[in-house]
C-alpha cells in the first residue's frame, strides 16, 4: 500500500482544478470547512458545488467567488435561517442551481458508485421538484410495469471527506452520525481525506466495521486538526453553534463577509493557525469529555 500522507495545501493544489465539480462530504459534523478554505486561499474558480446540505461551508465559498453552480438537497443555515448568500446569488441569476430531495441526492451518488446509468426511487412526496427539475425523469418498470422515478448519478470531480482517524495509506473510521460520506468516496473520481488523527494501520484493523473509507479509493491523506470547525466531529470538539448565528449576521452584508474572508480565511496560512486564532476561551466551550463505547470482542485464534 502507498503512503498517501501530504498536506492539505498540497492536496488542493494537486487535485482540485477550476471547473471541477467538488462534494464536501458530512452530514451536520465532519464538514470539511478547512478544506473549503484552502479552495478559496487557492482561488479556484467555475466550481460546481454538490453537497446534500451546503451548510455555511459552500455559502463561504460562494461569496469567495469560487462556484458557477451548486447541486444540493435542503439548503439553509442549520437551526437559524437562509444560506443568505447563496440565496441571493441563486435569485439574482448569478448562480447556477439544482435542487433534489435527500434521498434522490444520495440516490445519484449511489448510481454512480456503483457505475450504474441511473438510479430508480420509489415515486416520493418530491413532485414540485419533479416539474422544475428535468433531471427527474420516469420510466416503467419491466417486472411490474408502474412508474418509478430516476435521478442520473453523480460522480463528483474530487470528493472531500473528513474523518475521525485515518492510517497514512487512506483506511478511515468514521463514527457518530453517519451521512453520505461512504457514497461520496465511492462515486467521485478523486477522494482527498483529512483526518482528526493520522493513526497505525493496526489502530484501523483492530475494527474493521468502523472502516467506512478503504484505501484504494482515496487519492490523499492530510492531518488536519479541528477540521470541522464551526460544525462538530464526534469525540474531539462540539458544534460552535455561536458561530452559525454569528454568520447570520454577517453574512447580511458583503462588506462584512469580506471583512471576515479576510481575517479568518486569506489572513490565515492553514487550520492550525486558524485554530490558535480562535483563542483559549473557544476551545475551552468546545471541549468535549470522553465517552467510550463499550469494547467490541472479535475473538482470535
Amino acid at each position: 500500500m502507498t503512503n498517501k500522507l501530504c498536506s492539505l495545501n498540497e492536496a488542493i493544489a494537486q487535485f482540485v482544478h477550476d471547473g471541477d465539480t467538488i462534494y464536501a462530504a458530512g452530514f451536520t459534523h465532519l464538514i470539511p470547512f478547512a478544506a473549503g478554505h484552502e479552495i478559496i486561499r487557492q482561488g479556484r474558480r467555475n466550481l460546481t458545488l454538490a453537497r446534500a446540505t451546503p451548510d455555511l461551508i459552500y455559502d463561504q465559498m460562494v461569496a469567495a467567488g469560487c462556484a458557477r453552480k451548486i447541486i444540493f438537497s435542503y439548503i439553509g443555515n442549520p437551526g437559524v435561517g437562509s444560506l443568505r448568500i447563496v440565496r441571493t446569488e441563486i435569485e439574482a441569476g448569478r448562480l447556477e442551481w439544482e435542487e433534489y430531495s435527500h434521498f434522490s441526492m444520495i440516490s445519484r451518488l449511489q448510481a454512480g458508485a456503483a457505475g450504474l446509468p441511473f438510479m430508480p426511487m420509489n415515486p416520493t412526496a418530491a413532485g414540485d421538484l419533479e416539474r422544475v427539475n428535468p433531471n427527474y425523469r420516469r420510466v416503467t418498470d419491466p417486472y411490474t410495469g408502474r412508474e418509478v422515478v430516476t435521478v442520473p448519478p453523480l460522480t463528483p470531480d474530487v470528493a472531500i471527506v473528513h474523518v475521525q482517524r485515518a492510517d497514512v495509506h487512506g483506511n478511515a473510521h468514521i463514527w457518530g452520525i453517519i451521512g453520505e460520506q461512504k457514497e461520496a468516496a465511492f462515486a467521485a473520481k478523486t477522494v482527498i481525506l483529512t483526518a482528526e488523527e493520522i493513526v497505525d494501520e493496526a489502530v484501523i484493523r483492530s475494527d474493521p466495521n468502523r472502516t467506512l473509507i478503504p484505501d484504494f479509493v482515496v487519492d490523499a491523506v492530510c492531518h488536519v486538526p479541528y477540521c470541522a470547525h464551526p460544525s462538530y466531529t464526534q469525540g474531539y470538539y462540539d458544534r460552535d453553534n455561536a458561530f452559525y448565528l454569528e454568520w447570520d449576521k454577517i453574512s447580511e452584508s458583503p462588506e462584512e463577509t469580506q471583512r471576515w474572508m479576510e481575517e479568518w480565511v486569506y489572513g490565515v496560512k492553514d487550520r492550525t493557525e486558524y485554530w490558535q486564532k480562535l483563542g483559549e476561551e473557544t476551545h475551552r466551550r468546545l471541549h468535549v469529555r470522553p465517552r467510550l463505547s463499550h469494547p467490541v470482542n472479535y475473538g482470535d485464534y
